[in-house]
């Protein structure tokens, strides 16, 4: 267990890969990162080696094909030596402390680079996907992939503490619109072609929408429960402190 005073978490692993790439993504504009991870996961048959924890956390358990479901999961696709950093959390308040924890996640493992994905939001209906990087070679292979680059606009969230320590790492921000709160499918799949462009994953692209819908009935099916399950605690307090 590595425990770090300057991100006030805890970082659990079975074992340390050396020098992988690390993708992470945490939930928002339309739970892009979230789905996106999640089909990495499931089309590199990524395992699990650890966790992120925080008793900052929301504590909110989710059960899958009976197993428990952390937070915050690392997942590791060894042919590849990907690390991925899936998030279901919701982790409003603690940005500061889990973009530290990723930066001594990065430290720990030696990481050749940080992909970090984010949804913005559209004033169309346009899903242009955008990339930023302070790498000149990730540079050149994005614009050979012809995404554009991200000149103009505001981060947010974990992304922007992390954007914010690139001089700690090399980075990598993979943007895309989003014109929707709800689980957007559609521009989860269009990030997932970006990196099997940029990373050759050699990725089957037919499948991709037809599993981006069903991550996203899942997420919506979790979301829902989860949604519940906070508004019975509040209803609960509620009627305990009445």
């Amino acid at each position: 267990m590595e425990n770090n005073q300057k991100e006030q978490m805890q970082i659990v692993l079975t074992q340390k890969p050396k020098s992988p790439i690390i993708i992470e993504g945490f939930p928002g504009l339309g739970l892009i990162s979230t789905i996106t991870t999640e089909f990495l996961i499931k089309h590199l048959n990524a395992k699990s080696i650890g966790f992120i924890w925080s008793n900052k956390l929301v504590p909110i358990a989710a059960v899958h094909d009976s197993k428990i479901i952390q937070p915050l999961e690392i997942f590791y696709a060894e042919k590849e030596n990907i690390i991925i950093v899936h998030a279901l959390s919701d982790v409003r308040g603690i940005e500061w402390d889990i973009s530290n924890a990723i930066l001594s996640l990065y430290e720990m493992l030696g990481a050749k680079q940080l992909i970090t994905i984010e949804g913005i939001m559209s004033k169309g209906e346009t899903s242009n996907v955008y990339y930023y990087t302070n790498d000149a070679k990730a540079k050149k292979k994005m614009d050979e992939s012809k995404v554009t680059q991200l000149k103009e606009g505001i981060i947010v969230g974990v992304t922007a503490g992390l954007v914010l320590k690139e001089k700690e790492m090399n980075i990598v921000g993979v943007f895309i619109e989003t014109h929707t709160q709800l689980p957007d499918s559609a521009s989860a799949a269009k990030v997932v072609q970006v990196l099997d462009s940029y990373l050759g994953l050699k990725l089957d692209p037919k499948p991709l929408m037809e599993a981006a819908v069903q991550f996203e009935q899942k997420l919506k099916s979790l979301m829902e429960q989860t949604k519940k399950t906070v508004d019975h605690k509040q209803a609960r307090d509620i009627n305990y402190m009445g």
